[in-house]
């Protein structure tokens, strides 16, 4: 079976947005937009059902998939992925779980390089809260 490699980049860093901060397992601060969980966790996502993935710390992930927003608290700190705010992952499943391992993409010279492997979470449906912007 061929590996399916895919590269998601969070996109929209930049932009200023009202975020919530909690205090993380770790002692850091979670930089994710506040938000409302709205059904129960999922240990896999659609690898095609995927459009957009957005980095906003070296915890969380959220993944857009359809109209649905999936938030992905990775159960260990995963270093530089909230500087670098890309990642990678590679799977032989048309599915993306809790069981892979995702890698920071550095970029250096133009081109970019893997780091840190790392642990992803369940995958949580959520809503953004109202006064927030995901």
């Amino acid at each position: 079976m061929k590996a399916l490699t895919l590269i998601g980049i969070a996109t929209g860093a930049l932009a200023l947005t009202a975020c919530s901060t909690r205090m993380e397992n770790d002692n850091t601060m979670s930089k994710a937009p506040a938000a409302t969980v709205v059904g129960e966790a999922r240990s896999c996502i659609p690898v095609n059902q995927i459009s957009s993935s957005r980095v906003h710390d070296d915890r969380t992930i959220d993944f857009k998939v359809g109209r649905q927003t999936y938030r992905n608290t990775l159960p260990q700190r995963c270093s530089g992925l909230g500087y670098d705010k890309a990642f990678s992952y590679k799977t032989s499943l048309s599915q993306l779980c809790n069981t892979d391992i995702i890698r920071v993409l550095h970029q250096v010279a133009g081109s970019y390089q893997e780091g840190a492997g790392c642990g992803l979470g369940q995958f949580v449906p959520i809503e953004y809260d109202k006064s927030t912007k995901g």
